[in-house]
């Protein structure tokens, strides 16, 4: 395992696999220990005979795949060098403002970076998919990717036997992104008991198709500790799940596309910063908050970026950050609100 070298987008095979733990310290050691970071690297499969225990949980999965590609740099760089290396320098300079390092550089190009971003905010990631020529081979693609999960991890690994349930409510997730997760709900809704629906929402977060970001909180009695907010970690494949890859300027659900795009990229991107949402009991609302040391950062999105919400002045007023960030799809500006320094950027900084 060790000094080995993986392309971009290769694969990497493990067999006889007999203690996960010691396997995947031993693999993740070389990308700092995370995961998360093996993401938008290589495809990973990692078998055994029987099965295996990943990490300290009872769940038992013999076969992971890591594939998707980010928006940075790997997607840009199979569409347009040029822009590859402006979003490096776009980029960089955002985690040096949230480092109080310096100021966010103007953006340049924006037609051009928004269509690229437009079409990963309908495709994803998937390698296959980017490769892809055509918008109808991008959708087949998807589509037997989709299908390929149900065939082989969800009925021929997990054993799920009720099939049509468990796709009734990842379809239910994938409508609800970026929104608050009431499980009890939408099982309700479908007629699935509750236990069963939390069976199937660990299969899909075992499975790395959904991630689930805890709240923020330090007042008890005002803001929420328990509800998680739903998004998926590939949006191509939340859009093969509904079967809707309408163009991105013509959907009703852009804002909640925009907001599960930054998701992922915080979660890639920005992992020395711990990642969580605030909301309060009175629905004022904070998409995410970055926290790093002693520091709280919020993060809105916000699709056109003209008005700010009154949950955004209740946390600055609440918390008084230095610094806060307005992602928009393509405004620039920098405004000092009281004590906080706030930057509008356009969300292909991420």
């Amino acid at each position: 395992m060790k000094n080995t070298s993986i392309p971009l987008g290769g694969i990497l095979l493990i067999d006889k696999v007999e203690k996960s733990f010691d396997i995947f310290s031993e693999i993740f050691s070389g990308v700092g220990g995370k995961a998360k970071d093996f993401i938008g690297c290589v495809k990973l499969h990692l078998y055994n005979n029987d099965s295996f225990r990943f990490h300290s949980s009872d769940t038992r999965i013999r076969k992971l795949h890591y594939h998707y590609l980010t928006l940075k740099p790997e997607f840009l760089l199979a569409r347009d060098k040029g822009l590859a290396k402006l979003f490096r320098e776009k980029h960089e300079s955002l985690k040096r403002f949230l480092e109080d390092k310096d100021e966010i550089a103007q953006p340049s190009f924006i037609e051009e970076f928004l269509k690229y971003w437009k079409e990963y905010a309908i495709f994803g990631g998937y390698p296959e998919v980017i490769k892809a020529k055509d918008k109808e081979e991008k959708i087949t693609i998807l589509r037997n990717i989709y299908n390929l999960y149900l065939e082989k991890d969800v009925i021929g690994f997990f054993r799920v036997e009720e099939t049509s349930k468990f796709e009734d409510l990842l379809k239910a997730f994938a409508f609800n992104i970026s929104s608050l997760l009431v499980l009890s709900s939408l099982a309700s809704d479908l007629k699935i008991s509750y236990r069963k629906a939390e069976e199937f929402l660990n299969i899909l977060q075992h499975s790395y198709i959904i991630y689930l970001l805890k709240p923020f909180h330090k007042n008890l009695v005002t803001e929420l500790r328990k509800a998680r907010k739903l998004y998926f970690l590939d949006l191509g494949l939340r859009n093969s799940a509904i079967n809707n890859f309408v163009e991105f300027d013509n959907r009703d659900d852009r804002g909640k596309l925009m907001e599960n795009f930054v998701l992922r990229e915080l979660l890639t991107n920005f992992e020395s910063y711990e990642l969580k949402y605030w909301r309060t009991t009175g629905k004022a609302e904070i998409d995410f908050i970055l926290i790093k040391d002693e520091n709280v950062i919020p993060a809105e999105v916000k699709l056109s970026g003209e008005r700010l919400s009154k949950g955004f002045y209740s946390f600055l007023n609440a918390y008084k950050p230095e610094r806060a960030i307005i992602i928009t799809l393509d405004k620039f500006k920098k405004q000092k609100i009281e004590k906080t320094l706030v930057y509008w950027i356009p969300v292909f900084y991420f």
